[in-house]
């Protein structure tokens, strides 16, 4: 028997009309519907769509990690 676990880490991109926080929670939201065991949500990139000068959309870039469960 093996001690300690094991991770996985993947990233998403969450999108917000309204900030980056927003944007972070969708990604979380979202994640947790179909990931078990969620450890840590990591803000890596932070951005922003203009249309015509102006901020449409906030955008986060978030690498999140949960415990990896070996297929049997």
């Amino acid at each position: 028997m093996m001690d300690g676990s094991v991770y996985k880490i993947i990233e998403l991109v969450g999108s917000s009309k309204t900030s980056w926080e927003e944007a972070t929670q969708n990604v979380v939201n979202t994640a947790s519907k179909s990931l078990r065991d969620l450890r840590v949500a990591e803000v890596k990139e932070l951005d922003v769509k203009l249309e015509n000068g102006k901020i449409v959309e906030y955008r986060a870039k978030v690498r999140v990690s949960f415990k990896y469960e070996k297929e049997e």
